[in-house]
């Protein structure tokens, strides 16, 4: 199902031996605009650690209770590799990340998620393909904070239409389908979703997203509703509107 970002944090997450933590923020890489961590709020746990925790090891999480279940016990979340709280995620710390659980890594084959489209814990006897330290580029690592994009501003074609407020993520696959845009500053009151397909550039350093779209186009797009689920029949109709190609067959 299509979910809301900004209500999943806040979740209780559950390790096999105890409660870890609670869901903070997300991390999603630029290129395939994929959850590929959450990161926890530990608490008094582990005070003064950053822990992600990434998709593969999530189970079903109960929705009416806002509990996500963790596959890991705590000491396997406490001996992964310490992540250094005053830098980004390197693709040298994913490495070790993966290595730590056993995973293949998800940058490694053709599917969203490595070997597959689904992150999964892999069967026993599956090892993760290996990178040797020349292998690594410094610079690889494509993930951004969903806090830091939080506020970025969006621009149509013909001018700025508001900013972004949320997103929508598919919780089987952990893809972002949509980013949530708030255009109160335009069209007071009324938010509409934006599919990252639709984004022609980005600038990071001026926290601008750029899309192939017009004001005109966007004022008179379907509404978003926050209390009302995305459902297919609400996706039919954006992308009916916009006359663009649908995501599924």
């Amino acid at each position: 199902m299509l979910r809301s970002v900004k209500e999943i944090k806040g979740y209780l997450l559950q390790a096999q031996d105890g409660e870890i933590g609670r869901c903070k923020d997300f991390l999603f890489d630029d290129e395939r605009w994929t959850v590929r961590y959450m990161m926890a709020d530990t608490g008094k746990w582990l005070p003064g650690r950053e822990v992600v925790i990434s998709p593969i090891p999530l189970g079903k999480p109960d929705w009416a209770a806002k509990v996500f279940p963790v596959e890991l016990t705590k000491q396997q979340i406490e001996d992964c590799p310490a992540l250094d709280t005053n830098a980004p995620v390197s693709r040298q710390y994913e490495i070790q990340h993966f290595k730590h659980y056993g995973w293949p890594y998800y940058w490694m084959g053709n599917g969203l998620w490595g070997i597959g489209k689904y992150p999964s814990i892999p069967m026993p006897g599956v090892q993760p393909e290996q990178e040797t330290e020349n292998d690594i580029e410094p610079e690889k690592s494509h993930l951004r904070s969903v806090d830091e994009v939080t506020g970025y501003h969006i621009q149509a074609e013909d001018g700025d239409i508001g900013h972004v407020e949320d997103f929508i993520v598919d919780d089987a696959i952990w893809i972002i389908r949509y980013l949530v845009v708030d255009t109160k500053n335009w069209l007071p009151g009324r938010s509409v979703l934006v599919s990252p397909e639709w984004i022609e550039t980005i600038s990071w350093e001026d926290k601008k997203v750029c899309v192939d779209l017009t004001k005109e186009a966007i004022q008179d797009s379907p509404a978003y509703d926050p209390s009302a689920p995305v459902n297919r029949e609400y996706e039919i109709r954006i992308y009916d509107y916009y006359g663009r190609p649908k995501y599924w067959p």
